[in-house]
């Protein structure tokens, strides 16, 4: 069993990758494998929406970036976990990038259903919740199994390790970890529902 984390501060070894640290440790706990892959600091260009990978079929980006590298690693893991610094307020613009591309891409072939994913956000002061709500859309949207903790997945610091210090937080993701472990494992070899092709309706007339 596998989990891909995602780090998308241009910091390696800021608060965002402390927290993801904290549930990791959880999850290897109960022998389910991490790896976290920093995207942070690449440049990663937006989605421009030319529908390439769906026509295409091929799970590729047309970007040939780590977004594509990402692609081919969730297809054999059991589940995902981003996690995002706070930029006025929202998720901060290469992981939007990022998260645009690979989400697109990933559910042309639904690559992510039914796979656990997991976000978590890393705040100075406010601005967290917006940007956890921001993160969720994209799990929510690719019809991912969202795991829960004792509070919304939002740790504070400013300086790298500071979040260490937010006590709560760190109970927070430590929880998350528990629980994200507990529903792969339930997961794992349970027949899964039929999926459903999209319906499309652009207006409503």
């Amino acid at each position: 069993m596998k989990v891909i984390a995602i780090n998308g501060s241009p910091r390696k070894d800021g608060n965002t990758f402390h927290a993801l640290k904290l549930v990791s440790e959880e999850l290897e706990k109960e022998g389910i494998e991490v790896e976290i892959i920093h995207i942070g600091n690449k440049s990663i260009r937006g989605c421009i929406a030319c529908n390439k990978c769906a026509k295409d079929a091929n799970d590729k980006c047309i970007f040939n970036d780590e977004v594509n590298i990402v692609i081919q690693k969730l297809k054999n893991a059991d589940g995902l976990l981003i996690g995002s610094p706070v930029y006025y307020s929202g998720i901060a613009g290469t992981m939007k990038s990022f998260l645009d591309r690979l989400f697109y891409t990933c559910g042309t072939n639904k690559i992510l259903r039914h796979k656990v994913g997991a976000s978590i956000a890393a705040v100075r002061r406010t601005g967290g919740m917006p940007t956890y709500n921001g993160l969720n859309h994209y799990l929510n949207i690719s019809e991912m199994v969202i795991p829960s903790s004792t509070y919304w997945n939002v740790i504070h610091g400013a300086k790298p390790s500071e979040a260490l210090k937010d006590y709560e937080g760190v109970e927070t993701m430590r929880i998350l970890g528990r629980n994200m472990a507990y529903l792969i494992k339930e997961l794992k070899d349970t027949n899964k529902p039929k999926a459903i092709d999209k319906v499309f309706t652009n207006f409503i007339r």
